[in-house]
């Protein structure tokens, strides 16, 4: 019992350094379930931190991600691999977060072995699915800086992208909530709900793509497919100029209402949770509902393409978020007004 207060405090203490907004997040879903959500977070933005760290030479990081996929391919842990990716990769991180957590990833994986079989085999299934989308974002983007700016090819390319770093993780949650709430598992068609909540992943990962486009850009990474640049005569290097924002507007549109209808999708998946299982419905509502705040802000900022402007909803309205919704107790009525209210800002 100790021992799994250690782990539960180890878990918790590393999440609130690595993503407070996450952490809000583990912190009301149902007990029986938040540990491996919380564990599976973790070690998939272990991978993440590995592949973004500019510090390392990328054919080392490529190699590091691999070697870290396989711990969920093979049979066993090599942990002599994993203690190699944490002494390479650990003393590089400015973000102490981070840094704590790659000083931790032994011990996460300890964590992980202790797991009911069919859990760890749920996070067999999707983490090798998110590393796919890191190891994609590095084939595709080879640099670092805009100076080799690289972007996607079709819409397809970004499609594939967004289930492999975020769709992935609504069937993970789907068969995680089928496996170990009863309620659940009775009333949803699993494989309907699958479906459903790969496309809510989508919207948020697309909703972050946009808001992260300037930033993005100055990385190397342009995500905007070049069929959609080529229509109206862009480059990818084009949207590094502000000054053509009203010749994006018309890829914003579009890419903003295929988001909405990824979202729309998820919030049919959120409000398809029984009203008695209020844990999960909000833990669902609060990511989804932030995503359509953030889409709002971008279609009414002065310009999206600008690097100066500030394209993140504030603390404010994300504790606005959550207590709206806290206090209806996350009710059919109250909350679906709520969510038409923001629909209809964006569009």
């Amino acid at each position: 019992m100790n021992r799994e207060l250690d782990e539960s405090y180890l878990l918790h203490d590393v999440l609130r350094q690595v993503s407070r907004s996450f952490y809000l997040t583990l912190a009301v879903l149902p007990s029986s379930v938040a540990r491996q959500v919380g564990l599976a977070y973790l070690l998939a933005r272990a991978a993440d931190t590995i592949a973004d760290t500019s510090q390392v030479d990328r054919s080392e990081r490529v190699m590091f991600l691999k070697q870290f996929k396989l711990q969920f391919i093979q049979e066993s842990l090599n942990w002599g691999e994993i203690r190699a990716i944490q002494t390479a990769m650990a003393p590089q991180q400015s973000h102490h977060g981070e840094r704590k957590l790659l000083e931790q990833l032994e011990e996460c994986f300890k964590i992980y072995e202790k797991f009911d079989v069919k859990d760890q085999e749920e996070i067999r299934k999707v983490l090798p699915t998110l590393i796919s989308g890191m190891e994609m974002d590095l084939d595709v983007f080879p640099g670092e800086s805009e100076e080799e700016l690289t972007a996607f090819g079709t819409m397809d390319d970004l499609d594939t992208y967004a289930y492999r770093v975020a769709g992935c993780v609504g069937e993970f949650w789907t068969n995680l909530a089928c496996a170990h709430l009863p309620v659940i598992r009775r009333q949803w068609d699993r494989e309907q709900k699958n479906r459903s909540g790969i496309r809510f992943g989508k919207g948020l990962q697309l909703t972050n793509i946009l808001k992260d486009l300037p930033k993005d850009l100055r990385r190397g990474r342009c995500y905007i497919p070049l069929e959609m640049l080529d229509s109206v005569g862009l480059e990818p290097k084009d949207l590094l100029d502000k000054k053509n924002m009203s010749k994006f507007s018309p890829i914003l549109q579009k890419l903003v209402g295929v988001t909405l209808t990824h979202l729309d999708q998820g919030w049919f998946y959120t409000m398809s949770i029984p009203r008695w299982e209020i844990r999960l419905r909000l833990a669902c509502m609060w990511p989804i509902l932030i995503a359509l705040r953030t889409l709002h802000l971008l279609t009414t900022c002065d310009n999206m393409l600008d690097p100066t402007q500030s394209l993140k909803i504030s603390r404010f309205e994300v504790y606005r978020i959550v207590l709206t919704t806290t206090l209806t107790g996350g009710g059919d009525r109250a909350c679906s007004t709520y969510w038409g209210h923001f629909r209809k800002a964006v569009g």
